[in-house]
């Protein structure tokens, strides 16, 4: 018999703590919604039930939370729309807090009843309060963007977006990917690019570059991010894709050289360089980039001193192209020194050396016009210390290393 009591009294314990939590999600919903409500009161209360075992798996409760964000939200969205200058932050901070409220009310809200059945009793509601809201996310956004809380600019325009795309606005107005969605995509890729944080960048280009708002900058922006995050080969991909969808936009082909260069493609590298001299056939640069090509990819030393003199006609001022060929001289006057040295044969041996000599006299104009324009230098310095001496020119050789001694 006492243990049949103490059962019946748990019992009735267990049926009153449940009847209490529910009694403070009630008290919380009448206080945020009163004529003048205690917003930190309201949350005190809901969040004892949110926490309770009786309470933290029940609808209602979820639903009460957030709507109590929506009552501070709307009280100071009031304020705005009466002329009067609402408190910003705390309205955005409501703002942000209402959705993962919803979302877990709108969960359990689905599921079936003791008889097996699913009969919502907030998602009206729910709907209804996300849908009037949903353009003001956006606007948090902006207006944290403004003051460059890229953390939270990019929190509200995903929030945003994720309304959009909840299944209970499927078919409606709230769901449409109008010009405000792919503008709020783009900000919010944008947001994300500021965190410092290629992962969270990447995720949001990605959803943002098969839009038509401003793709040309998410393609930019994705490349930067995956050559941040040393995703060499989808780096690679993104500006090849960029540069098929955006044919004139010099940055996808330019960047795409310069990878290619770095990489040792060196056919792709001169492929794309023809492309751009195409359709810039006036560039002294691309010139001079083609020319560097040939010299260090494919020793071609021919197409390489082709290069560098167009690259000067183009641009007498070019100093690199200028220091180019006179190093494409050099060098070969170098190597051909070194192969006549290995000859025996005296006449073979002056007939190499001459021709040596005549490829050193070729680089010297070069290297001095470029000593001339940047006299500091010390790679032209060394160059000339090294024609002259192969070309006997005493005084100037003392000149020079005068200048290098100093």
């Amino acid at each position: 018999m006492k243990r049949l009591l103490l059962t019946v009294a748990l019992c009735v314990a267990a049926s009153s703590a449940s009847f209490a939590q529910k009694k403070a999600v009630k008290e919380a919903q009448g206080i945020a919604k009163g004529a003048t409500p205690d917003f930190t009161e309201a949350r005190t209360l809901i969040k004892g039930a949110l926490e309770n075992p009786e309470t933290k798996d029940d609808a209602q409760a979820w639903y009460v939370a957030g709507f109590i964000e929506d009552q501070q939200f709307s009280s100071e969205r009031t304020k705005q729309i009466l002329g009067q200058q609402p408190n910003e932050p705390v309205m955005y901070d409501a703002l942000i807090a209402i959705l993962p409220y919803f979302k877990k009310a709108y969960e359990l809200d689905q599921l079936p009843n003791e008889k097996g059945k699913i009969k919502p009793k907030y998602t009206k509601d729910i709907k209804s309060i996300l849908s009037a809201d949903h353009v003001y996310y956006f606007n948090g956004g902006a207006y944290y963007f403004d003051q460059k809380d890229y953390k939270k600019a990019y929190d509200f325009f995903n929030q945003y977006l994720e309304i959009s795309e909840l299944p209970m606005f499927e078919g409606t107005q709230t769901a449409e990917k109008d010009s405000t969605f792919m503008t709020v995509q783009f900000y919010a890729a944008v947001a994300a690019t500021q965190l410092g944080d290629s992962p969270t960048a990447i995720k949001a280009l990605t959803r943002a570059k098969d839009t038509d708002f401003r793709q040309n900058d998410v393609y930019q922006y994705l490349a930067y991010e995956f050559q941040q995050a040393g995703d060499s080969v989808s780096y690679l991909n993104t500006l090849e894709e960029g540069l098929s969808k955006f044919p004139n936009e010099d940055f996808y082909l330019m960047s795409l050289i310069d990878t290619y260069i770095r990489s040792g493609q060196n056919e792709k590298a001169i492929e794309n360089l023809s492309t751009a001299i195409a359709k810039d056939p006036n560039n002294s640069q691309l010139y001079h980039v083609q020319g560097i090509v040939y010299e260090t990819g494919f020793k071609d030393y021919a197409k390489a001193e082709a290069a560098f003199k167009k690259a000067l006609e183009l641009n007498p001022e070019n100093i690199d192209s200028m220091s180019g060929l006179g190093r494409i001289y050099y060098n070969q006057g170098v190597n051909k020194q070194g192969e006549a040295n290995m000859i025996n044969d005296s006449k073979k041996y002056q007939e190499e050396l001459a021709v040596a000599k005549d490829l050193f006299k070729q680089a010297l104009p070069y290297f001095q016009k470029a000593h001339e324009m940047k006299p500091t230098e010390s790679e032209y310095m060394v160059a000339l210390r090294g024609i002259y001496y192969n070309l006997n020119m005493g005084p100037e050789l003392e000149a020079i290393e005068a200048e290098m001694n100093k």
